[in-house]
Order: structure tokens, then sequence, then C-alpha cells
């Protein structure tokens, strides 16, 4: 369990003001321009030593991908040196999740201390945050932040008297879920329509408006502040080996207190629920299955959830993942074909259309998943269901296709036989 003084997030309830008086009392911009000096390099190597690994859902490791763009200039056609950037992915749509709203509201100065040292660390030339269209009030927040940092001399030219310039800029999306995606999002925020770009080139190599690029998710960006001044080996001895840190966790559905909340990586999933969210509505045996990490994840039946660790390797052995960490719970009064057969239908309509096997493959999952529902299909059919989830993870351009596919799989692998039974009530009433 997470000990208070080691929690990054002192302000994620907003019971502290959110402006850069009370930011700096919770001491953020302490030392900042210390931490510059430290030197681009030395940098990267703490984010990398602090085994931070992404925030956003890959959990690829942080500081490893900064050390992918070039340490050299890139030049263009004619010679000149191409500008460098970091992008922060600030557009959260993954159903279940909201934990980078509430740092976006309450922690914003965490976000552009952020922004500063990890443009600095990569060379970037400037920073965009790509917020969600429809956080209108965390817009508000963040854009206020930029503006108080801007006004204090923190961030623009000589950022905290480093002579160091960064600007920071924020960026209001549309509201597309295919927008979360790194290339998609850099093609919206070109002003272009959000579609995913083949790789490689990697953003990296070829980016924003084909420069080196680096995209990061808003909790990724927000601790390496707090990371470098408490150094790396604070926050490595939190949580558990490959897994290290804290993470904030989104609890939501069939409890008795839905909530957000800092803990540490490897946290059992049963005390996540009880100590935090007030436990299962109806209590633990009333529990039928979780999402353990947003929408596009593997469902898990109580069982695995009596024992099973929230940290990303010990949901991958279990078949499933940590995704966003955002923990979605369901009791023995849901319809868990149908919780299933409305993710199907949201993922249909968020595909963006550019691949065949998104787009023909989700409309038919769907189709399939609404005659389960009601059990008008043959048990044959589910095997069927399983195949063409396989025919389309892995065959797209971007994971949406594995979003689409791995809710379904996760439902066939563990309620089989509620599927089943159904079919078979549904061909006895019939006939």
């Amino acid at each position: 369990m997470l000990k208070p003084e080691n929690r990054i997030f002192p302000n994620l309830y907003g019971a502290m003001g959110a402006d850069l008086a009370s930011a700096k009392k919770r001491g953020d911009w302490y030392g900042t321009k210390e931490l510059l000096a430290k030197g681009k390099e030395a940098i990267i190597a703490e984010v990398k030593d602090s085994g931070l690994r992404g925030r956003g859902g890959a959990g690829f490791s942080t500081g490893m991908k900064w050390s992918f763009m070039p340490k050299e200039p890139v030049k263009d056609k004619i010679g000149n040196p191409k500008p460098s950037y970091l992008v922060v992915n600030a557009d959260e749509s993954e159903p279940g999740t909201c934990k980078d709203r509430d740092i976006l509201r309450h922690e914003p100065h965490k976000l552009i201390e952020g922004c500063l040292i990890g443009g600095f660390a990569i060379g970037a030339k400037a920073v965009y945050i790509y917020i969600r269209g429809e956080f209108v009030n965390e817009a508000i927040a963040v854009q206020k932040a930029i503006d108080e940092a801007y006004d204090a001399g923190l961030i623009g030219k000589n950022a905290c008297g480093s002579g160091i310039e960064m600007d920071v800029y924020l960026h209001r999306g549309a509201g597309a879920y295919i927008c979360g995606e790194e290339t998609a999002l850099l093609e919206s925020l070109e002003g272009k329509k959000g579609q995913p770009r083949l790789k490689p080139p990697f953003p990296a190599g070829a980016g924003l408006y084909g420069c080196p690029t680096t995209v990061n998710n808003v909790e990724s960006i927000a601790v390496v502040p707090t990371i470098l001044r408490r150094s790396p080996k604070w926050f490595f001895d939190i949580g558990r080996p490959n897994n290290t840190g804290t993470k904030v966790f989104c609890i939501s559905g069939h409890v008795n207190t839905p909530c957000n909340v800092e803990e540490e990586l490897g946290i059992q999933l049963k005390e996540l629920i009880e100590k935090y969210a007030g436990g299962v509505r109806g209590g633990w045996d009333n529990l039928l299955a979780v999402i353990p990490g947003g929408s596009s994840v593997p469902c898990l039946p109580k069982s695995i959830c009596d024992t099973v660790l929230m940290d990303f390797d010990s949901l991958r052995a279990v078949q499933s993942g940590l995704g966003t960490a955002a923990v979605i719970v369901m009791d023995k009064s849901t319809d868990i074909i149908a919780a299933i057969a409305r993710l199907s239908r949201f993922y249909m309509h968020e595909s963006c259309g550019q691949c065949t096997p998104c787009r023909e493959g989700t409309g038919w999952m769907w189709r399939v998943m609404t005659r389960l529902v009601k059990g008008n299909a043959t048990v044959q059919e589910i095997d069927d269901l399983l195949d063409v989830t396989k025919q389309i993870e892995g065959h797209t351009i971007c994971a949406l296709g594995d979003a689409a596919a791995w809710p379904i799989q996760g439902l066939i692998r563990h309620f089989r036989p509620e599927i089943e039974a159904r079919i078979k009530n549904y061909t006895k009433r019939v006939a």
C-alpha cells in the first residue's frame, strides 16, 4: 500500500488550489533550473533508471522512448535543420478512464513543468498538449496554468532562468476516439482527418509536420519532475520489479464509492476495490467480472480477480492488461453479453474505416454480438466470432482493431457457458 508521503498527486481530488501559488506549496517548480542543469542525457538516464513505463496503456519505457529521438539535428531536403517536438496526449477517450482528467483539472502545473523538462530532454523546440474536445473545464484549467507559467517566467524564453526557450501550446481536439492513437493525434494536430499513419516511419523519425516527435501520455509527463527531485531509486523502489512507481487507478461500475486513487503498481485488485471504492455492491461474492484496464482489455471473472495484482506483467499473465488502469466492476446483476455487445458498438462507431479488417470486422462482430445477446445464434457462431477477432487482431495499422477484438475474446474465454445457455434457451422458446 502506498504511503501518503509517496503520493505524486496530493491534489488529485481538488481539495487544494490548482493555481501556481498552491502548486508551489506542494513542491512544484522547486529547483527546476537545477533539474534542467543536469543535462539532456542525464535526465533521460534517470527516467530510464526509475523504471517509468508509459501510463497511456502500452506500458513502454518512457526513458527508452525519449532516447529514440535523434541526437543530431535532422535536416530537410535543402539542408536546414528540422525542429523537434514533444506532444502530450490528453485525448482521454477510453471508456471507464478519467485519470488524466483529474490531473488536468487539479494538478496542471505538474504537467506544465513536466512538459518543460521532457521537452528539453528530447531537444524539442515546443510542446503541444492535445486535449480531448469534451474536456472544457480541463482545457480552461490547463490554459490558465500555461498563462501563469509564462507570466512567472517558468516557460517561454529563458525558462526558469535556465537559458532554455520552451513554448507550450494547448490544442483542443474534436472528440474522436481514434485521435488517442499517437499518429492519428499528429494528423489531427496538423489539421487533417484523424487517421493513423503507417509505421515506419515512427514519430521519432517523422512525426509532427514530418519532424522528430515524441508523444507521451499526461500522467507519464506529469510524474517526471517528482522522479527527478526525489531520485529514480525512490520511484524504482515503489511497486514491483519491472512495474515500478505509482499509478492513478479509476474505479467505476458496481462499487459503492466510485473514485480515482493513486496507488503503487502491483496492489491486489481486491484490495484496491475494497479499500478505496467501498467494495463491490452487495459484497465481494456478488462480483461477476472486472475489466481491469479500460474497455479495450479482456474482462476477468471473479476467480481471477480474487488474487490478481494490478500491474502490467501480472495482468498480461492472465491474458488481460493494465491498459489505462481503469477498473470497471460488474456485479451479478450485469448482463455480461450485453455489456460486451455495447463495447462492440462503440468500437464499430469509432473505427476510422481506413483498414478493411477493422472497418468491416467491427461491424460484423457487433451484429453477431447483438444476436448473441438475444441468443438468436448457433453455438458454431461463437467459434466463428472468435475466429474473426483473431483475423482482426494484429492486422490493422493501429491498435483499435485489437481493442475491438479483446473484449469479445475475454467474454468467450471466461463466459462461454453463459453464451451457450442463452442460445439453448432461445432455441427452446422459438421451437
